[in-house]
Protein backbone atom coordinates (compact mmCIF):
# COMPACT_ATOMS: atom_id res chain seq x y z
CA UNK A 1 0.00 0.00 0.00
CA UNK A 2 2.86 2.41 0.84
CA UNK A 3 4.36 1.76 -2.45
CA UNK A 4 1.36 2.61 -4.36
CA UNK A 5 0.94 5.72 -1.79
CA UNK A 6 4.39 7.21 -1.82
CA UNK A 7 4.64 8.79 -4.73
CA UNK A 8 1.64 10.68 -4.98
CA UNK A 9 2.41 11.83 -0.90
CA UNK A 10 6.03 13.19 -2.33
CA UNK A 11 4.51 15.10 -5.15
CA UNK A 12 1.71 16.42 -2.80
CA UNK A 13 4.66 17.33 -0.55
CA UNK A 14 6.52 19.11 -3.30
CA UNK A 15 3.34 21.03 -3.80
CA UNK A 16 2.71 22.79 -0.63
CA UNK A 17 6.41 23.74 0.04
CA UNK A 18 6.46 25.06 -3.47
CA UNK A 19 3.20 27.15 -2.91
CA UNK A 20 4.44 28.06 0.46
CA UNK A 21 7.71 29.07 -0.90
CA UNK A 22 6.02 31.50 -3.40
CA UNK A 23 3.80 32.87 -0.62
CA UNK A 24 6.20 33.73 1.20
CA UNK A 25 6.85 37.52 2.70
CA UNK A 26 9.73 39.10 1.26
CA UNK A 27 11.40 42.14 1.20
CA UNK A 28 11.08 42.98 -2.10
CA UNK A 29 11.45 46.24 -4.51
CA UNK A 30 8.57 46.81 -6.82
CA UNK A 31 9.41 48.18 -10.16
CA UNK A 32 7.34 48.21 -13.26
CA UNK A 33 6.05 44.80 -14.51
CA UNK A 34 6.92 44.90 -18.13
CA UNK A 35 4.04 42.00 -19.01
CA UNK A 36 1.68 39.24 -17.06
CA UNK A 37 0.88 36.93 -19.73
CA UNK A 38 4.25 34.67 -19.25
CA UNK A 39 4.03 33.98 -15.70
CA UNK A 40 0.25 32.68 -16.23
CA UNK A 41 1.63 31.09 -19.08
CA UNK A 42 4.12 28.72 -17.00
CA UNK A 43 1.20 28.60 -13.84
CA UNK A 44 -0.83 26.76 -16.75
CA UNK A 45 1.91 24.50 -18.48
CA UNK A 46 3.02 23.56 -14.73
CA UNK A 47 -0.47 22.93 -14.42
CA UNK A 48 -1.18 21.08 -16.87
CA UNK A 49 2.02 18.83 -16.42
CA UNK A 50 1.54 18.13 -12.62
CA UNK A 51 -2.32 17.56 -12.84
CA UNK A 52 -1.24 15.30 -16.47
CA UNK A 53 1.90 12.99 -14.16
CA UNK A 54 -0.89 12.52 -11.31
CA UNK A 55 -3.68 11.27 -14.15
CA UNK A 56 -0.91 9.46 -15.71
CA UNK A 57 -0.13 7.78 -12.29
CA UNK A 58 -3.26 6.93 -11.67
CA UNK A 59 -4.84 5.19 -15.08
CA UNK A 60 -1.87 3.41 -16.05
CA UNK A 61 0.03 0.73 -13.80
CA UNK A 62 0.87 2.95 -10.48
CA UNK A 63 3.87 1.12 -8.43
CA UNK A 64 6.50 2.34 -7.07
CA UNK A 65 9.87 2.33 -8.99
CA UNK A 66 12.71 3.12 -7.06
CA UNK A 67 15.17 4.90 -9.48
CA UNK A 68 12.65 7.06 -10.76
CA UNK A 69 11.40 7.89 -7.57
CA UNK A 70 15.22 8.97 -6.61
CA UNK A 71 15.79 10.32 -9.26
CA UNK A 72 12.42 12.83 -8.98
CA UNK A 73 13.44 13.28 -5.14
CA UNK A 74 16.91 14.74 -6.63
CA UNK A 75 15.71 16.90 -8.79
CA UNK A 76 12.87 18.38 -6.59
CA UNK A 77 15.90 18.89 -3.84
CA UNK A 78 18.25 20.54 -6.31
CA UNK A 79 15.26 22.38 -7.55
CA UNK A 80 14.29 24.27 -4.16
CA UNK A 81 18.35 24.61 -3.50
CA UNK A 82 18.93 26.32 -6.81
CA UNK A 83 15.88 28.28 -6.62
CA UNK A 84 16.44 29.07 -2.73
CA UNK A 85 19.62 30.44 -3.46
CA UNK A 86 18.64 32.38 -7.07
CA UNK A 87 16.21 34.35 -4.86
CA UNK A 88 18.79 34.91 -2.28
CA UNK A 89 21.07 36.10 -4.20
CA UNK A 90 18.95 38.87 -6.31
CA UNK A 91 17.21 39.77 -2.69
CA UNK A 92 15.49 42.77 -2.97
CA UNK A 93 15.23 42.60 -6.61
CA UNK A 94 13.46 39.39 -7.03
CA UNK A 95 9.72 38.90 -9.14
CA UNK A 96 7.78 36.51 -10.57
CA UNK A 97 6.89 38.61 -12.74
CA UNK A 98 9.92 40.65 -16.01
CA UNK A 99 9.98 43.67 -13.65
CA UNK A 100 13.18 45.87 -13.65
CA UNK A 101 13.81 48.45 -10.90
CA UNK A 102 15.71 51.88 -11.48
CA UNK A 103 17.74 50.73 -8.91
CA UNK A 104 18.19 47.39 -9.96
CA UNK A 105 21.85 45.78 -9.19
CA UNK A 106 23.21 43.54 -12.44
CA UNK A 107 23.72 39.70 -10.24
CA UNK A 108 26.17 37.44 -11.34
CA UNK A 109 26.97 35.31 -7.95
CA UNK A 110 25.10 32.41 -6.45
CA UNK A 111 23.50 30.44 -9.28
CA UNK A 112 24.14 33.33 -11.26
CA UNK A 113 27.63 32.35 -12.06
CA UNK A 114 26.47 29.41 -13.74
CA UNK A 115 23.42 30.20 -15.44
CA UNK A 116 21.61 33.40 -15.91
CA UNK A 117 17.97 32.00 -15.43
CA UNK A 118 18.44 29.36 -12.47
CA UNK A 119 15.26 29.77 -11.21
CA UNK A 120 13.69 28.77 -14.87
CA UNK A 121 16.34 25.64 -14.54
CA UNK A 122 15.04 24.94 -11.02
CA UNK A 123 10.89 24.91 -12.94
CA UNK A 124 12.13 22.90 -15.20
CA UNK A 125 14.12 20.42 -12.41
CA UNK A 126 11.07 20.56 -10.44
CA UNK A 127 8.67 19.60 -13.83
CA UNK A 128 11.08 16.70 -14.18
CA UNK A 129 10.92 15.59 -10.38
CA UNK A 130 7.08 15.57 -10.67
CA UNK A 131 6.91 13.28 -13.97
CA UNK A 132 9.83 10.70 -12.38
CA UNK A 133 8.11 10.17 -8.97
CA UNK A 134 5.16 9.67 -10.89
CA UNK A 135 6.90 7.58 -13.13
CA UNK A 136 5.08 9.65 -16.12
CA UNK A 137 6.59 9.07 -18.82
CA UNK A 138 3.50 10.65 -21.08
CA UNK A 139 3.98 13.91 -18.68
CA UNK A 140 7.66 13.80 -19.14
CA UNK A 141 7.82 14.34 -22.99
CA UNK A 142 5.01 17.14 -22.20
CA UNK A 143 7.58 19.39 -20.10
CA UNK A 144 9.95 19.92 -23.50
CA UNK A 145 6.77 20.53 -25.46
CA UNK A 146 5.06 23.18 -23.14
CA UNK A 147 7.65 24.31 -21.22
CA UNK A 148 10.26 24.88 -23.34
CA UNK A 149 8.39 27.42 -25.68
CA UNK A 150 6.62 29.06 -22.50
CA UNK A 151 10.17 28.92 -21.44
CA UNK A 152 11.39 30.67 -25.30
CA UNK A 153 8.71 33.67 -24.95
CA UNK A 154 9.62 34.58 -21.48
CA UNK A 155 13.14 35.03 -22.62
CA UNK A 156 12.28 37.04 -25.62
CA UNK A 157 10.30 39.39 -23.04
CA UNK A 158 13.22 39.19 -20.47
CA UNK A 159 16.55 39.24 -22.15
CA UNK A 160 15.98 42.38 -24.26
CA UNK A 161 14.68 43.93 -20.69
CA UNK A 162 18.22 43.26 -19.11
CA UNK A 163 20.08 44.13 -22.25
CA UNK A 164 18.31 47.88 -22.12
CA UNK A 165 19.07 47.77 -18.42
CA UNK A 166 22.20 46.83 -18.32
CA UNK A 167 23.43 47.57 -21.62
CA UNK A 168 27.07 46.09 -22.64
CA UNK A 169 27.66 44.58 -19.09
CA UNK A 170 24.83 42.07 -20.00
CA UNK A 171 25.55 41.63 -23.24
CA UNK A 172 28.95 40.25 -22.10
CA UNK A 173 27.35 37.93 -19.21
CA UNK A 174 24.84 36.95 -21.88
CA UNK A 175 27.71 35.40 -24.19
CA UNK A 176 30.02 33.86 -21.75
CA UNK A 177 26.74 32.58 -19.49
CA UNK A 178 24.37 30.11 -20.54
CA UNK A 179 20.61 30.85 -20.06
CA UNK A 180 19.39 27.44 -18.72
CA UNK A 181 21.27 24.63 -18.12
CA UNK A 182 24.96 25.04 -16.71
CA UNK A 183 27.21 23.09 -18.75
CA UNK A 184 29.62 25.64 -18.88
CA UNK A 185 32.17 26.66 -16.01
CA UNK A 186 31.55 30.09 -14.84
CA UNK A 187 34.44 32.78 -16.02
CA UNK A 188 36.24 34.76 -13.36
CA UNK A 189 34.60 38.23 -12.58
Amino acid sequence: MLSIALPPIAVAIIYVARMKELGARRDTIPGPIHERWSLRLFWLVGTAIWAGALVEYFVREHRLDWLWFSAGVACAIASFVIRRRAIAALGRFWSLHVEIREEHRFVQDGPFRWMRHPTYFSMLLELLSVTLILRATVALALVPLLYLPALAYRLRLEEPALVAKFGDRYRDYRRDTPAILPWRWPHAR
